[in-house]
């Protein structure tokens, strides 16, 4: 029988009614392996996997194949966004053992749950091969197989993922000056972004994934240094995604990644992790420079995180599916002809020629993802109407389409990064509120976020967080088993941090303290680092400990962002402390590969500049001079505006107005200069802690 009906995970649920007699991962399903002598299949995947959608149409629909996995073997079907520890055990083994990796992932394992065989896709016909010829290896071979078994444990025992004993440094501004330079040599001067082969003028085939992290480390070194071919770097990265198929020109937001080198085809998957972070960097640009493209990518980002991504409980999805009705791109792609038929000749020729839209196409069968072909962020009021009208009479055509499925699993980490993000951009939006014409929008979006980002917390404190521990994920506001990983505590304490200081609330203060009081009590090496998984968490055949960030920030590097975020707010020194020695030991990764280290190279920059404290003695927190501590705020630097003394919020403590006007303390360590009580004299101050 098929065990998955149960579950809380979307992608499970996708795999209910397969014939496979699936269990979900537990010792129920190794104990039954052990009971009938059988290898065990691990199957790994995702709910917006586009390949996992294609084994399983293939291989797991199939009454024959799914007979021979059922005789043969105890199948396990898990989440990998459900259970990432599971994850990233059997994929160390699988790019070990074949040097790659993906999803799906198909392992065959002992009933001890030791790796032998390791892949990712098969074919039906070799799928059914290969379970027939590992069943016969595991009957005529058992020594080997075991040996096999063993020496991958083994291997897995000494690999970067077992933790203790990795060399250190200190984070000094050489090794953050030399970390830029690195990843500036690295700079791709055609499309933007990262490529090694593209920086030498090589041909790169790509895919190309957004480089987000490591967009806000060179924007906080920017900061920090004033350096700016930095900060041109990450301005044409953004724009040349923005202009792109990577970027969806009618609705907002972010496609996974770019399957060529130019951002023009997407795997068209969109993943809640990277528009965050997305979002994070544009409105950092925007609120950096007032660039007008930043400005509207960050506010169409944040407009699809709100429409496309809110859940009815009050949290964020965690994917769209890459495939519509079993096609990709089905939902997103345009002939010229489809235009015309939308919009008229005269529009539909304007949108061929606005959107690149060809007779040939840049997709399948001559269509083409729309990218922006022409500039729109600088066109005159009559241009500008034309354009909206013509974006919304082709988003409300493409709503009638066959639409992507969502996973509507609330991941406790990804929805912590989406609450930072979006606290920063109502931040951003509520500077240009006071000060752009048109304000009135931004002051709207602001309100918004900052109400979305809220509600996000408030689900994660009362749905994820049970009885002190926090979970990995919910579903229709009912929360699941797996208990929460490194990320998770990292990312929400992070969140949790960014709302104290957005509502000025000392709740989300004492929520962040809880979440890291958890983290650092159950999840640290002894070492100065941390492992993945709790130290009373199910024990796997190795137990996690990757530093390096990959699609999203690593368990440590989004633990340490939360922990100097927390000990600035709180003014409790030894946060900062374990997070300095937590940094160091993964400064070797900040010096040679800085792509894979992007967002803790940013918490290191907030480091070095303190980071700095503005606590703003302003009841009406819309002051000009709250406003200008938003706008001028150095590299990670925490801001609280609200009245003196609030409850819970240590930075007001002590702290009045003076002369009856709003007071800004810019502190390092609760050691403040001079308050200050207009925009000049705190531009001033600001300009000293470069």
């Amino acid at each position: 029988m098929n065990r998955l009906g149960s579950a809380t995970s979307p992608y499970l649920l996708q795999h209910a009614d397969n014939p496979v007699h699936w269990w979900q991962w537990g010792e129920d399903a190794f104990a039954e392996a052990r009971r009938r002598d059988v290898p065990v299949l691990i199957s790994v995947g995702y709910a917006s996997c586009h390949w996992c959608h294609v084994m399983a149409h293939q291989s797991f629909e199939d009454e024959d194949i799914a007979a021979v996995v059922n005789e043969l073997t105890v199948p396990i079907k898990v989440d990998r966004e459900e259970r990432p520890d599971v994850d990233a055990v059997y994929m160390t083994a699988t790019q070990a053992m074949t040097g790659q990796g993906g999803w799906p992932m198909t392992v065959f394992a002992t009933p001890d749950g030791e790796p032998f065989f390791c892949g990712t896709y098969y074919p039906r016909d070799d799928f059914g091969r290969l379970v027939e010829a590992v069943s016969a290896a595991w009957r005529d071979q058992r020594d080997a197989v075991l040996r096999q078994g063993a020496a991958v444990v083994e291997a897995l025992a000494g690999s970067r993922l077992s933790g203790a004993g990795a060399p250190s440094g200190t984070i000094t501004p050489a090794l953050l000056d030399a970390a830029a330079a690195s990843l500036l040599r690295e700079y791709d001067p055609t499309d933007g972004g990262f490529d090694p082969l593209a920086a030498r003028g090589e041909p790169s085939p790509g895919p190309k994934f957004p480089p987000h992290m490591a967009m806000l480390f060179l924007l906080r070194h920017h900061q920090r240094t004033g350096d700016p071919r930095a900060l041109e770097v990450v301005r044409h990265t953004a724009e040349a995604m923005a202009r792109g198929g990577l970027y969806d020109q009618l609705e907002g937001g972010f496609a996974r990644y770019s399957v060529d080198n130019h951002w023009l085809v997407p795997h068209f998957e969109k993943m809640l992790y990277d528009n965050a972070l997305l979002l994070r960097a544009y409105s950092m640009i925007w609120r950096l420079t007032g660039d007008a493209l930043a400005g509207r990518v960050a506010g169409e980002t944040f407009g699809f995180l709100r429409s496309g991504f809110a859940t009815a409980e009050g949290g964020l999805a965690s994917a769209f599916d890459a495939d519509t009705a079993g096609e990709e791109g089905l939902t997103y792609v345009w002939t010229p002809a489809e235009l015309i038929e939308v919009l008229g000749e005269e529009d539909g020729r304007f949108a061929a020629d606005l959107f690149g839209v060809t007779a040939k196409g840049t997709f399948e069968k001559g269509a083409s993802v729309l990218r922006l072909a022409r500039d729109i962020d600088d066109v005159d009021q009559a241009v500008a109407a034309r354009i909206a009208s013509v974006r919304g009479r082709l988003r409300a055509a493409r709503a009638t389409r066959p639409q992507p499925a969502r996973d509507d699993k609330v991941i406790s980490s990804w929805t912590g990064l989406a609450i930072t993000a979006l606290v920063e951009f109502a931040a951003t939006a509520r500077v240009f509120a006071a000060s752009a014409a048109g304000a009135s929008d931004a002051g709207v979006l602001a309100d918004a976020a900052l109400a979305l980002a809220a509600r996000a917390g408030t689900l994660l404190a009362d749905t994820h967080l049970v009885d002190g521990r926090l979970r990995r994920a919910s579903l229709g506001g009912t929360v699941g088993e797996p208990a929460g990983v490194l990320e998770d505590h990292g990312a929400v304490a992070e969140a949790f941090c960014a709302l104290h200081q957005a509502t000025g609330s000392g709740h989300w203060l004492g929520l962040a303290k809880t979440v890291l009081d958890v983290a650092l009590a159950r999840f640290a090496d002894g070492e100065g680092g941390f492992y993945d998984t709790a130290d009373d968490a199910e024990k796997l055949v190795t137990r996690p400990s990757d530093p390096t960030d990959n699609a999203y920030p690593s368990g440590m590097s989004a633990l340490v962002a939360a922990l100097v975020s927390y000990s600035a707010l709180a003014g409790e020194p030894s946060y900062r402390d374990v997070a300095v020695r937590a940094l160091e030991t993964v400064a070797p990764v900040i010096l040679k590969h800085p792509r894979y280290a992007g967002y803790a190279a940013a918490t290191a920059e907030a480091l070095l500049s303190g980071p700095i404290e503005i606590a703003v003695a302003d009841p009406s927190g819309d002051s000009p001079l709250a406003l200008a501590a938003l706008r001028l705020a150095p590299p990670g630097a925490v801001i609280v505006i609200g009245a003196p003394d609030a409850e819970g919020v240590p930075l007001l403590a002590s702290r009045p107005l003076r002369d009856g006007a709003p007071t800004a303390y810019v502190c390092r360590g609760f050691v403040c200069d001079a308050p200050v009580t207009t925009v000049d004299a705190l531009t001033a101050t600001l300009a000293t802690t470069r």
